[in-house]
């Protein structure tokens, strides 16, 4: 029986597993019918907690998604997506502006098919947008009932702070929950972020678990170059010959080892580490196929020991991210060089 986990102070009850559904549609599954039986495997094994966006496959993830929820389901499933992605060319398709949220609200909600969306998450930061009036839109959308809750994903500490100070002072409803990428090899958020999200009560529920497939088994010393969508399109993160990649690859094949000396396979050892954080609420499971699915799903029971949870402090010290290209959002003055200099007389 799943044992159901307080989402942050909303008295909401959530699985530990939450089921992602990035990979249905063409950037992963095309088959709509065989992604509907996914869901409805994952909703018949316990999870309640099905988190989609606008931009998965331009829209049809959340086609999809409405398409298993369609009738009775619905009603008792936690439903999360999405805004923050370009859907289109023109310049105000996208961002966290007044003008789009109200009006992508409704595209939502329509490819959905239902009349409202239990979470709706600012899906990046935007620098150039006061976040107040993000948050006075999304407000407006809790009042008038086509939202219940707003939520922030791979959002920094000082601007998860912002938000919760805006809200008091400017009278606003407040975020309840933060969605960062989390890892035994991306474990950055450690150091700030999961405190702070524990200091004002915020669900978490950590995006890419797996670490993007690092963690599936599949990347070993010795072993041939793993294939998929997602390494195919990013070289860069997946390349296991990069000089880069070079200690994800070494701490990929330790944790194997670790893994089956504890009589575990490598993807619970991954999602039962991200579970024992007490900061962490539910672990975002993004399956492509139902054999997939099958090898996650009993993770959200198992509890690793003091001894394991040491062993990978050894193999990744906590608050480390092995590369850099795992923290899910590079800040623009980071990003933007002309950020960082003085203009040229």
């Amino acid at each position: 029986m799943t044992e159901y986990r307080p989402f942050g102070r909303t008295g909401v009850q959530v699985s530990p597993l939450c089921l992602g559904t990035m990979m249905f549609g063409p950037r992963g599954n095309p088959d709509h019918d065989d992604s509907v039986r996914i869901i409805h495997r994952a909703l018949d094994s316990g999870i309640n907690f099905v988190d989609t966006a606008d931009v998965y496959s331009a829209g049809e993830s959340e086609v999809i998604v409405g398409k298993a929820l369609a009738g009775a389901r619905r009603d008792n499933v936690v439903l999360a997506t999405k805004f923050h992605g370009g859907m289109g060319d023109d310049p105000n398709q996208q961002g966290n502006s007044r003008r789009w949220i109200v009006r992508e609200v409704e595209n939502s909600l329509r490819r959905l098919g239902t009349d409202w969306i239990d979470l709706y998450q600012v899906h990046r930061p935007s620098p150039g947008t006061d976040f107040d009036e993000t948050l006075g839109a999304l407000s407006d959308l809790v009042h008038q009932g086509k939202i219940r809750y707003i939520g922030t994903s791979t959002f920094q500490p000082s601007e998860i702070v912002e938000g919760q100070w805006t809200a008091e002072r400017r009278g606003r409803e407040r975020v309840v929950s933060e969605q960062p990428p989390y890892s035994v090899l991306a474990r950055g958020i450690e150091r700030e972020m999961l405190p702070v999200a524990q200091r004002y009560g915020l669900a978490v529920i950590p995006w890419s678990p797996l670490a993007g497939g690092w963690l599936s088994g599949r990347y070993r010393k010795g072993a041939a170059q793993p294939s998929s969508s997602r390494s195919d399109s990013q070289r860069e993160r997946f390349d296991i010959n990069a000089r880069e990649n070079a200690a994800k690859l070494e701490a990929a094949d330790a944790l194997a080892v670790l893994a089956e000396e504890a009589g575990l396979t490598l993807v619970q050892l991954a999602l039962a580490f991200v579970l024992e954080h007490p900061a962490v609420t539910s672990a975002i499971i993004g399956p492509r196929t139902m054999e997939q699915l099958e090898t996650q799903l009993d993770a959200g029971g198992i509890r690793l020991s003091k001894d394991v949870l040491d062993r990978i402090d050894e193999i990744v010290p906590p608050g480390t991210n092995l590369s850099a290209r795992d923290s899910g959002y590079t800040p623009p003055a980071l990003g933007d060089a002309a950020l960082r200099r003085r203009a040229s007389n």
